[in-house]
């Protein structure tokens, strides 16, 4: 609300002033709407002004644009406004430089916000101790040939191991079989019809179906050496 010793002619003058550019009714109607003028009263009120010759206006067409009086304001001379822009420049490179002077500072707060606290560290270090101790007791057992893995266990992974495998084996067999029959008398390239269609080999993506077989059998001898061992070391029946 527009306080109550000010009239309307009083708000839109004060308002010109202060914008002294070239406003239209609109303009003003809608700069002061905080005052809950309404536009009819913001017309009358700039008639009267330009009427009483306390503002200019100029008519384009049925559109008037008022603007505050330019004899009112102290226009600077040449000299001034030199100096006014000089002064305006090292106004300038001093914002510039303290800019930069915040943006060092609000990099160092930064950093210093993602370093650890004392109770932050502590914490850290407790649990990493917690856990070299931890592998280090699992290193000492592998040491002493104490197994980690129960038998049972390592039994039930190989037993899937070994039936993901043979899946495999069968899939890949029936696949050789269907694309050998779509593809022997089929007048296009091999290669350029299985590019055609985004078909990939094991081979074309690293994988390879002998590489996990003879992984497995390498594991199943490594067990059976394990067991041979562990048999060696038991002590003869008396």
């Amino acid at each position: 609300m527009a306080p109550k010793s000010d009239s309307t002619d009083a708000i839109v003058i004060r308002y010109l002033n202060e914008q002294n550019r070239p406003l239209n009714s609109q303009n003003v109607a809608d700069a002061l709407q905080k005052y809950n003028l309404k536009k009819a009263a913001i017309q009358k009120a700039l008639d009267t002004l330009a009427d009483n010759g306390k503002i200019s206006f100029k008519e384009y067409g049925k559109q008037k644009v008022y603007l505050a009086r330019q004899d009112q304001f102290d226009i600077p001379n040449s000299e001034e406004l030199s100096r006014m822009k000089q002064e305006n420049e090292k106004l300038q490179e001093q914002l510039g430089e303290q800019k930069r002077s915040i943006s060092e500072v609000e990099g160092e707060i930064k950093a210093l916000q993602s370093n650890l606290t004392l109770e932050q560290i502590r914490e850290k270090e407790a649990k990493l101790t917690n856990e070299v101790n931890e592998m280090e007791d699992r290193l000492e057992k592998l040491r002493g040939g104490v197994t980690l893995v129960k038998p049972e266990d390592r039994k039930a992974v190989e037993q899937m191991v070994y039936e993901k495998i043979s899946q495999w084996r069968k899939r890949k067999r029936m696949f050789k079989d269907l694309w050998d029959s779509i593809t022997e008398n089929s007048p296009k390239d091999v290669k350029e019809f299985k590019e055609e269609i985004g078909l990939e080999y094991d081979e074309d993506v690293g994988v390879s179906l002998q590489s996990y077989s003879d992984l497995l059998q390498r594991g199943k001898k490594r067990s059976s050496s394990d067991l041979q061992q562990q048999c060696a070391k038991r002590p003869p029946l008396q």
